[in-house]
């Protein structure tokens, strides 16, 4: 195996047991860090400071990465002008931040027998922000309700 010393300098290629032999005169562990490497690579150093670096490493990934939400806007099929632009401008508002957006019609009573009109406004909103949206799914009937989910560009 190539061993690496505590201070980064490189060993050479030797036994484990010549290794291990260094690695306890210097009051530390060996540690393998590269197992698929041709030789294995190992490592003198102090395995708990190097678990601990490991898991800071870990965490800090894991804050860069960007999390995506879902956020929901509703509205109902004979929703008002007004109100429709108030909620397009919402869902426009949440893609610029980075979210999904499901829009979601409601429908009450015997407004269901007028599913078209659901459609319409859900391929209208999705026209709308043509723009800034991808539409993911297309618009789909569950119950009494009926969504559409827009994903940012």
């Amino acid at each position: 195996m190539r061993l690496i010393g505590a201070d980064g300098a490189q060993l050479g290629i030797m036994a484990i047991k010549a290794a291990l032999d260094i690695a306890e005169q210097n009051q530390l562990d060996l540690v393998e860090v590269a197992p698929e490497a041709q030789p294995p690579v190992c490592r003198i150093m102090d395995y708990g400071k190097y678990r601990y670096e490991q898991s800071r490493k870990a965490r800090e990934y894991k804050k860069k990465q960007a999390s995506q939400h879902i956020k929901e806007v509703r509205m109902t099929p004979n929703i008002s002008e007004h109100d429709y632009q108030f909620k397009s401008r919402n869902v426009a508002r949440f893609l610029q931040a980075g979210d999904k957006v499901k829009v979601t019609v409601r429908f009450r009573g015997r407004e269901i027998t007028h599913k078209d009109l659901g459609v319409e406004l859900l391929e209208r909103m999705a026209a709308d922000l043509g723009e800034t949206a991808v539409v993911e799914r297309k618009p789909k009937l569950e119950s009494n309700y009926m969504s559409i989910i827009l994903a940012p560009k």
